[in-house]
């Protein structure tokens, strides 16, 4: 049986999504990155490996995300894509006739204008954490409360207050104050949640046209009170599809699955790939004023991939005859530690 396998690997998550030719989903993991893409891009391997079932080969892999590049390279990617194009592959997938998508992971989110089937729009958060799901996760510890739990918790909300959500640190501040004026959990916690809401929208879906259906996806769409909070600032039902933490995944996999012509050969480099000694490591190019730090993944003495600058000067493999020629130009080069 041939499959297909995507992977999404975020600054917080790592997604793996494993198709069957009718976009099935075999299997899937979601696991923390833990600052370490290409440990946990192998461990992922050894895990879908053991899970799937004897005789399905991998006929396509997709990779997509922050560190979507050095996935690819690890894996033996097929197709390497971005996170808005993989999110509205899947979501449409699911919800054939979705106008909204809202994503929203551990360190950024995203809102998607889909019109048509095709995307028309979108926008980003990738510096501010007050919309994202991190924003939550740092409240809940500063509560004493499990991530788990506090979605559940809010939903006992009679009467939330209102907590000022621009920026995690008037955020605390802010929640700190209500709580000693004697303001339930439960309220604060709802509290943060429309916090979260409305820093959303008015700013990454500050301009866009939401229409339903909307479809919310990513990881913080586990948590209910975030659903309720959207659908009473937007006045629409939020859709949360099954398996809406590993969508993008979901995305990548489709793609490549529509990538592989009949009869084509998939780069897939095996789950052997798990067992490889990967190092990464980063060096200042001194070739121009702009001076890029250029990360580079190798396998022993051979450099396998590199990128990080703003022209193309090192996106090609170099060989042994050009590699001290090029060196020459790139500065020190600085150890990032063994990831594999």
């Amino acid at each position: 049986m041939k499959a297909y396998l995507g992977i999404d690997v975020g600054s917080v998550t790592t997604k793996v999504a494993v198709l069957d030719e009718k976009n099935n989903l075999l299997s899937s993991l979601y696991v923390r990155t833990q600052g370490k893409p290409v440990s946990m891009v192998q461990e992922c391997l050894r895990t879908v490996q053991n899970k799937l079932p004897a005789g399905v080969e991998i006929a396509g892999v997709g990779t997509t995300g922050s560190a979507r590049y050095l996935a690819g390279v690890v894996v033996g990617a097929d197709v390497v894509k971005n996170e808005i194009t993989t999110h509205a592959v899947a979501a449409l997938n699911y919800v054939a006739d979705v106008q909204t998508i809202i994503e929203i992971g551990g360190q950024d989110s995203k809102i998607i204008i889909v019109r048509g089937g095709i995307v028309t729009d979108f926008g980003m958060n990738t510096v501010c954490a007050a919309g994202t799901g991190s924003f939550l996760d740092h409240q809940a510890l500063r509560l004493g409360i499990a991530i788990e739990d506090f979605g559940p918790r809010a939903l006992y909300s009679k009467t939330a207050v209102r907590i000022a959500g621009r920026c995690t640190v008037f955020a605390e501040s802010d929640m700190i104050h209500k709580q000693q004026v004697g303001h339930t959990t439960e309220d604060i916690l709802y509290g943060l949640c429309q916090a979260l809401v409305r820093n959303y929208l008015n700013n990454v879906g500050l301009g866009k046209e939401i229409k339903p259906p909307i479809v919310f996806q990513g990881g913080v769409a586990f948590n209910q009170a975030i659903v309720k909070a959207f659908e009473e600032n937007l006045e629409h039902k939020v859709i949360v599809p099954p398996n809406h933490e590993v969508m993008g995944a979901i995305g990548a996999a489709m793609l490549a699955h529509e990538e592989m012509a009949p009869g084509q050969r998939s780069k897939f480099q095996g789950f052997e790939s798990s067992q490889r000694d990967y190092r990464t490591s980063s060096f200042e190019c001194k070739s121009c004023p702009n001076l890029c730090e250029i990360a580079q993944l190798s396998v022993g003495s051979k450099i396998l991939a590199r990128w990080g600058g703003r022209c193309d000067l090192w996106e090609r493999v170099p060989t042994a005859r050009d590699s001290s020629k090029e060196l020459a130009h790139s500065g020190v080069e600085k150890e990032a530690g063994n990831q594999g």
